[in-house]
C-alpha cells in the first residue's frame, strides 16, 4: 500500500504490525518520514525499558478500551481516537524522550571521560619513556660520537633511524591525536629505544671490564 507523508501518523498511532510495516516501507523512500519513524521507535524502547516504572500497568490497556468504546459510539470516534492518543503522547512522550536524550548523552559523556583517561595514561607512560632516554642519551653520548666498535656504530645507525621513524610518528599523531594505533607504534618506538640506548651503556662497560 503506497502512502503519503501526511499518513505516516495515523500508521504509527495504529502501531498494527501491518501499519508499521506500511510506515517502514513509505519511510525508505522518505528521509524526512525516516527521521519520524526512527524516533517513535527510539520513544517505543525507551517507554518499554521504564515500562515497571508506570504507577498502574493496566493503564494502555484501559485507554486502549476507552478508545475503541468511543469510536464505536461516535461518527467522531476517529477523530477523537487521534486526539486522545496525541494528548497521551504529549503526557508520556516528553518526559521518556527527555529520558532517552538523558541517557544518550550521559552515555556519551561516560565514553569521552574513559576515552580522555586513557590518553592521559597513554601520554604519561610516554612522558615517562622520555625522561628516561633523555637520561641515557646523556650518559651514552661520548661512547656513540667516538663509535669505535662496529657494534657501537651499528647502535648509533640504529638511534639514527629510530629518532627519524619517532618524528615521522610524533607528527602524525599531532594530527590525530586520539588514534590509538599511532600511539601504540611510538610507545613500541620509544621501548626500542630505550633498550637500544642501555645495549651502547652496556657494551661500554663490558669493553671497560675487558
Amino acid at each position: 500500500m503506497n502512502i503519503n507523508c501526511s499518513q505516516l501518523d495515523d500508521l504509527l498511532f495504529d502501531a498494527s504490525p501491518l501499519a508499521m510495516e506500511t510506515a517502514a516501507r513509505h519511510a525508505n523512500d522518505c528521509p524526512a518520514c525516516a527521521e519520524k519513524l526512527r524516533e517513535w521507535n527510539e520513544l517505543s524502547t525507551t517507554a518499554a525499558s521504564l515500562h515497571a516504572t508506570w504507577d498502574n500497568d493496566l493503564l494502555w490497556p484501559r485507554i486502549e478500551r476507552a478508545l475503541r468504546d468511543e469510536r464505536r459510539r461516535s461518527p467522531l470516534g476517529r477523530v477523537r481516537r487521534y486526539a486522545a492518543a496525541a494528548a497521551l503522547l504529549a503526557v508520556l512522550g516528553g518526559p521518556l524522550y527527555y529520558a532517552l536524550r538523558v541517557q544518550v548523552h550521559e552515555t556519551s559523556f561516560d565514553n569521552a571521560i574513559l576515552r580522555s583517561e586513557a590518553m592521559d595514561e597513554v601520554e604519561r607512560a610516554e612522558h615517562t619513556h622520555v625522561a628516561a632516554i633523555h637520561r641515557l642519551e646523556r650518559l651514552a653520548a661520548p661512547k656513540l660520537e667516538e663509535a669505535e666498535s662496529p657494534l657501537i656504530v651499528s647502535y648509533k645507525e640504529k638511534l639514527m633511524l629510530l629518532d627519524e621513524a619517532i618524528a615521522e610518528c610524533q607528527a602524525n599523531i599531532d594530527r590525530n591525536r586520539q588514534n590509538a594505533h599511532l600511539r601504540k607504534q611510538l610507545l613500541a618506538m620509544y621501548s626500542e629505544k630505550q633498550q637500544t640506548l642501555q645495549d651502547v651503556l652496556r657494551e661500554d662497560n663490558h669493553v671497560s671490564n675487558q
